[in-house]
């Protein structure tokens, strides 16, 4: 339907009320989430029985070990930032060169290639981590019987996390950055050749000031994804535990407010995260 025509009242009333539902079930489980995490009880579930703060800032004299007071949540959490900033470089410079391997080379089996890059986003994260572990257990054991060497970076633990979660993260990189590198007008690069640059000089000041848009929204996807990431994360993880593996942990042992505050603390800045990505888009635009 052309949507500058008229449409009839039903269509409008049922188009009105699928755009309400649909928000009220994306948004009304973070905003149960977000109030709870004020709520002066023990539970992070209705009934209200009060505002209070004792699960952000801690309170001595009830027992309560707020967020910026729990160490082991803390922990946890610059334990998933750095896991993060590591998938997130990784994934943006290795998707940012299969990208250009995709869209500027011609070799025998390209389609191929292509295929099997796409394939990690459609293994189950359990399978993926499953996979990984039983590799590199077994990679692992051959270099310590065969060599002498001890591969502790191939034993469950942060090293493996990050090649875990990289191995998916990378595909998302990867199309993500040839969307737009295949609009990229190549006669620029030619012009910037004929005047006399450098090959690297093109690549620095023409092609990559053009992707720039393209690596910073892949950077933010890649460190959103791995911050979250539980399933593949969970099959690879040592004694560090990232966030998400923490909570699940906690959850099983018997839920606090403390996991509602963390996961406010958390909305509240993935929503600055997007404002200011947003912000440095319509800034670059103008």
């Amino acid at each position: 339907m052309i949507p500058s025509l008229p449409r009839p009242a039903w269509l409008r009333t049922a188009t009105n009320l699928y755009v309400g539902a649909f928000l009220v079930f994306l948004f009304v489980p973070l905003v149960v989430v977000a109030v709870f995490a004020f709520n002066d009880a023990p539970y992070p579930a209705p009934p209200w029985h009060g505002f209070t703060l004792d699960w952000f800032l801690g309170n001595e004299s009830s027992g309560r070990v707020g967020l910026f007071h729990d160490r082991e949540l803390l922990g946890s959490i610059w334990t998933s930032t750095l896991v993060a900033l590591c998938v997130t470089a990784l994934s943006v410079a290795v998707g940012a060169a299969n990208a250009f391997l995709m869209e500027r080379a011609t070799f025998p089996g390209k389609g191929v290639l292509a295929v099997l890059m796409l394939t990690p986003l459609v293994i189950p994260g359990v399978i993926l981590g499953i996979s990984i572990l039983a590799f590199a257990s077994r990679l692992a054991d051959f270099a310590s019987d065969t060599f002498g060497v001890e591969a502790d970076f191939l034993r469950p633990g942060l090293p493996l996390v990050v090649l875990g979660q990289f191995s998916y993260i990378v595909a998302i990189a990867t199309l993500t950055i040839s969307a737009r590198l295949k609009r990229f007008d190549r006669t620029l690069e030619d012009a910037a050749l004929n005047l006399g640059a450098s090959h690297a000089a093109v690549l620095w000041n023409v092609t990559l000031p053009y992707l720039r848009p393209a690596l910073i929204g892949a950077a933010a996807i890649a460190f959103l994804m791995s911050f979250e990431n539980f399933n593949t994360t969970l099959m690879l993880v040592g004694a560090d535990s990232p966030l998400t593996i923490m909570m699940y942990g906690r959850m099983r042992e018997g839920a606090t407010p403390v996991l509602n505050a963390v996961s406010l603390f958390l909305m509240v800045a993935s929503a600055l995260l997007a404002l200011t990505l947003m912000r440095r888009d319509s800034r670059a635009r103008r």
